[in-house]
């Protein structure tokens, strides 16, 4: 551009020289005009040389864009291929499935008729099932009622029994007791024809003729009425207690002519004879004892020497302490 503008400045200078005023002028103007119109002219030159630039380099990157859609294309198109590939092989595999679950419908279709034939027997069976069922559980309902029952009952029958083992304790603990006792007060009698001993819940004060009777009488000696008088004191003391006063003798036959005419009436007196020494001087309830005669038919020994006789010619003071809290809880039963 700026070799033109040489040739512009040496013409204005020829026509400067031969031209009028006038034309100079206008001359002058088209050439202000002209430069102005070719700045414009260097001034868009050189906005177009940019905007080429832009371009060019947009066409660059665009053709660079290109290349890598060409590329992708190219990548996609192979891929594409493979999809069909496998496409067509998953279509292949499609139609061999469809045709076999086409003939496994056929055979499906056989089995289930054949399986709801035998769904409807089962369910008879289950219905029958459940009916033995709830019988069976109308019976078990039945007899847990009764186990419940019987459990209630049972455990009625544990309280008493719970309640009679302890009455019964008490009564051993009280029989004992009273052994001692009876042990204290005949402390001097005991090993001379006189034993206490305890069995079966009952004290037994047992008493040999030698202590209490000449052979064949009746009337109580004073050492045996020593022991009864201390007998007296501890049942006088202890008013739970039953008394029973049974006479034994021995096997050999009375012959008497009197009032004792055999072993019966000689026990039966005897007991009696006894029974008269604890009642006498003594706040003792007489309804407490009993007197009973057992003859011969109780001896301690069964042989018939004169030391077993001996042993069964006794006189026995059976004492029992009163259960009337136990028959109370029997009659509840």
């Amino acid at each position: 551009m700026k070799a033109n503008y040489l040739p512009i400045s040496l013409a204005l200078l020829i026509l400067t020289s031969c031209v009028p005023q006038r034309l100079m002028e206008e001359t002058k103007n088209k050439l202000t005009s002209c430069e102005t119109e070719s700045a414009a002219l260097k001034k868009s030159n050189q906005e177009n040389e940019a905007k080429l630039a832009s371009l060019t380099e947009k066409l660059t990157k665009e053709e660079k864009e290109l290349a890598g859609l060409q590329r992708d294309t190219s990548i996609m198109a192979t891929n594409l291929r493979l999809l069909q590939n496998k496409y067509d092989k998953l279509n292949s595999v499609n139609d061999q499935l469809l045709d076999k679950y086409n003939r496994m419908l056929v055979g499906s279709e056989r089995d289930n008729a054949a399986l709801s034939g035998k769904l409807q027997m089962t369910q008879e069976q289950l219905l029958k099932k459940e009916d033995e069922l709830k019988a069976l559980e109308a019976r078990l309902n039945k007899q847990q009622q009764d186990l419940d029952a019987l459990s209630a009952e049972l455990k009625k029958r544990e309280a008493r029994v719970n309640e009679l083992e302890s009455i019964l304790k008490s009564k051993d603990q009280a029989t004992a007791d009273l052994k001692k006792k009876l042990q204290d007060a005949l402390l001097g009698f005991e090993g001379k024809g006189l034993t206490i001993t305890q069995k079966n819940g009952k004290v037994y004060v047992s008493m040999d003729e030698s202590l209490l009777f000449e052979s064949g009488k009746t009337a109580v000696q004073p050492k045996g009425v020593d022991a009864l008088k201390n007998v007296a004191k501890v049942l006088e003391q202890n008013p739970e207690i039953n008394i029973l006063v049974e006479g034994h003798t021995d096997d050999v036959p009375m012959k008497g002519a009197g009032e004792i005419k055999d072993n019966w009436d000689l026990s039966v007196i005897r007991a009696t004879s006894v029974t008269k020494i604890l009642l006498q001087n003594s706040k003792t309830d007489p309804t407490r004892i009993t007197s009973a005669g057992r003859g011969e038919f109780f001896p301690l020994d069964p042989a018939k020497t004169p030391e077993a006789r001996k042993k069964n010619r006794r006189t026995e003071i059976i004492l029992t302490p009163k259960l009337d809290e136990l028959l109370k809880v029997l009659g509840s039963n």
